[in-house]
């Protein structure tokens, strides 16, 4: 089964989540849940994630974080990738789900094209104010190298939007290829097989 795991950069706010939904199962991370419903949604930082969970989503839809509340339905993130951040920890879920081919979308991990924070939530709450710094993103290089090198017999694709940064650490591992929006878009629009 194909699977699209959407981190909230820019570059994936090319993407209709509807669509995605109806070609596969969808897994989201943080405030993903305050526009869409996907497959599983995945927050690791407590904050976000009590968010979540008091509003009652969890007990409705499959979601995950590191230290569930009692009594609201999460479920505890893969034992080992606890320490992890949400995006990766949706791409470990999606393998351990055994989804064959897995796309990674909206994991710019740069600047946005103003050099700037890249998250299509920045200014909301939870989030740093638009204009802000841009995230460090080393520790999520090494999350997705070590998390897609555990799944040898998996492939994933990420995909390269206007800001995605290209990643030389992760071009190194073998099962992880990138395409570009575009091409993805084609692709789903012309229903070639994804």
């Amino acid at each position: 089964m194909t699977a699209f795991v959407l981190g909230n950069g820019v570059s994936r706010q090319e993407l209709n989540v509807d669509r995605l939904l109806k070609l596969g199962p969808v897994y989201g991370c943080n405030a993903l849940y305050r526009t869409h419903t996907p497959t599983v949604l995945v927050a690791t930082d407590r904050h976000i994630a009590n968010e979540i969970q008091q509003s009652g989503y969890a007990q409705q839809n499959r979601f995950y974080t590191r230290r569930p509340l009692k009594d609201l339905g999460a479920l505890t993130v893969p034992q080992k990738y606890f320490g992890y951040s949400s995006g990766p920890n949706a791409v470990a879920i999606a393998a351990e789900d055994g989804n064959r081919r897995i796309y990674l979308a909206g994991f710019d991990m740069g600047p946005d094209i103003d050099g700037a924070f890249n998250n299509v939530f920045a200014g909301t709450e939870f989030y740093k104010v638009k204009g802000s710094s841009p995230t460090f993103t080393g520790n999520w290089t090494k999350q997705l190298h070590r998390i897609i090198s555990d799944y040898p017999k998996q492939e994933f694709v990420r995909l390269m939007g206007m800001t995605t940064a290209d990643i030389p650490e992760l071009n190194s591992v073998p099962n992880l290829q990138n395409m570009s929006m575009q091409e993805f878009l084609e692709r789903i629009n012309t229903s070639k097989d994804i």
